[in-house]
């Protein structure tokens, strides 16, 4: 499953439309007046490169342009940090909110939403109402960018849009060996189409590349530290930056936090868990009301393994001629995009009872919206391609179809409904052609002024354990912990969580470590 809070909230906005789910986000406001952060002595100025080759890139200045209700640059950042050659230049497209306040402003606050391959861009066209509180907007430039390869920014395009719905429709829990060597041949169509499509630029898409982009982005905004917030992937991207470069770590939350040190199985085998401990609140709540899948909490857990099963053996019509059968795939897609919320439980729960009288339709229009999918066929960016792109740089996996025969086994005595999935799904990274020379590894960016760690303690995409994990890695961190449901937790309505978060970028007051919301 992808980690991607802001992509999975602007889909179910979009999906509000035809299935009546209202996503709202609360912010808090202080009266104190804005602190700077204080300078580290000896720090380098904003442009300072890490080597003279990549100094023309730390020295350049954005050319903002309006865009819309944003103003948006060009970023030039080199194909290959070790060996820039101008000749191979990428461009990081670059977007912000200016801060209201310009006479205090503090700097700017980059944003990366997560994914792999969600946009920054438009978390920032989508967001800038939300992200963070009325006095963060105020005093900082909100900046967007996507990532390397991703949305507007050289982005990678593995397979067309059909082959891409083939890739997503595929049986993710194959009972056999035929079902195996099947959902193979589409794991290798998505590794072999990155390739194909750019095979100079699949070799330099792992997040530290992206960090070292980040780096220069940094300069260009003329900012001698990093202000960051990062969210589930994000998070990654965030602690890979400070590891790389903690002298240039100013105010940073990394919140839904997926380590560094994962490794693809074990980034499986927590995503399953954390899937079953969402699915078990979601079907808590359901039974509570009229549940579709049963009158308990066991029958109705049983119900929704049932219906997988049910819709494995005998797909449901969609009423989408691009995508007629709703298979397993695209229902658990439907399932899962609705547990990143639990304002969408209502959502999933109808489209649970139309399933059940034999109609696929609202469980498509879900997975439709975790896909960035249009309802009639195509998608909206390319994050369905980038995170297998990032992803399989960053943790490679085995190619032997046994080693998920063993995983399946494994995740799913502790996440029966998810394992299977979550086991056969880093697939694709077993049979990927590129290797990163970095792989998993614990960060813990020594010297670094204070990063604030928020984990949510019913997180489906991003387990709590994972945010002490990190923590605990860090040399200088604090962990704020939210008791609740859902996806990440600043910014979506919790006053304790956005209060300490907001002062903290605000007022550079660093919350107390073991905070719980």
């Amino acid at each position: 499953m992808t980690t991607r809070p802001a992509a999975i909230s602007r889909a179910l906005t979009a999906a509000a439309a035809t299935l009546a789910l209202v996503l709202a986000a609360a912010a808090c406001t202080t009266s104190e007046p804005p602190i700077g952060p204080a300078s580290k002595t000896g720090l380098p100025a904003a442009t300072a490169a890490p080597t003279e080759a990549l100094a023309s890139y730390y020295s350049q200045k954005l050319d903002w342009k309006k865009c819309g209700s944003l103003e948006c640059a060009d970023l030039r950042v080199p194909l290959d940090h070790a060996h820039p050659d101008p000749s191979n230049d990428l461009t990081i497209k670059v977007a912000r909110v200016k801060a209201r306040d310009q006479a205090r402003r503090l700097g700017s606050l980059l944003v990366n939403p997560g994914g792999p391959g969600a946009s920054g861009i438009d978390y920032v066209r989508g967001g800038a109402e939300t992200i963070g509180g009325p006095e963060v907007r105020r005093y900082y430039d909100l900046v967007g960018f996507d990532p390397r390869g991703v949305a507007s920014s050289d982005p990678v395009d593995c397979l067309d849009d059909k082959a891409l719905d083939r890739f997503l429709s595929a049986d993710p829990t194959p009972d056999d060996a035929a079902e195996e060597q099947a959902l193979l041949t589409q794991a290798k169509a998505m590794a072999d189409g990155c390739q194909k499509d750019n095979p100079e630029l699949v070799k330099h898409l792992s997040t530290a590349d992206a960090a070292r982009d980040m780096d220069i982005l940094r300069a260009a905004v003329g900012d001698p530290q990093l202000n960051y917030l990062g969210k589930s992937y994000g998070t990654f991207l965030g602690s890979s930056y400070a590891d790389l470069f903690p002298q240039r770590v100013g105010r940073v939350v990394l919140d839904g936090v997926v380590p560094p040190d994962l490794t693809s199985a074990e980034l499986g085998e927590g995503q399953a868990r954390g899937f079953q401990i969402a699915t078990q609140a979601f079907i808590e709540d359901c039974v509570t009301e009229d549940c579709p899948l049963g009158d308990t909490p066991e029958a109705a857990l049983k119900g929704l393994d049932d219906l997988f099963r049910e819709v494995d053996r005998q797909p449901l019509p969609t009423g989408d001629p691009s995508a007629p059968l709703l298979t397993e795939g695209w229902a658990r897609l439907g399932v899962a995009v609705a547990l990143y919320d639990q304002g969408a439980w209502g959502i999933l729960t109808d489209a649970l009872k139309e399933a059940k009288a034999g109609n696929g339709q609202s469980l498509m229009q879900l997975a439709d919206a975790y896909a960035d999918r249009r309802p009639g066929g195509g998608y909206d960016g390319n994050l369905m391609e980038s995170i297998y792109a990032v992803n399989c740089l960053d943790r490679p996996d085995s190619p032997d179809l046994s080693a998920y025969e063993t995983y399946a086994t494994d995740f799913s005595a502790k996440a029966p409904t998810w394992g299977a999935n979550l086991a056969w799904g880093a697939l694709p990274c077993g049979v990927w052609p590129e290797k990163s020379a970095v792989g998993p590894h614990k960060v813990t960016a020594p010297g670094s002024d204070p990063i604030v760690v928020v984990g949510t303690t019913r997180d489906p995409a991003t387990i709590y354990e994972w945010s002490v994990r990190l923590r605990d890695q860090l040399d200088n961190a604090v962990l704020v912990s939210y008791d609740g449901d859902g996806h990440t937790a600043y910014g979506r309505s919790n006053t304790c969580v956005d209060s300490a978060i907001d002062a903290y970028y605000v007022q550079g007051r660093v919350p107390k470590d073991g905070l719980k919301c």
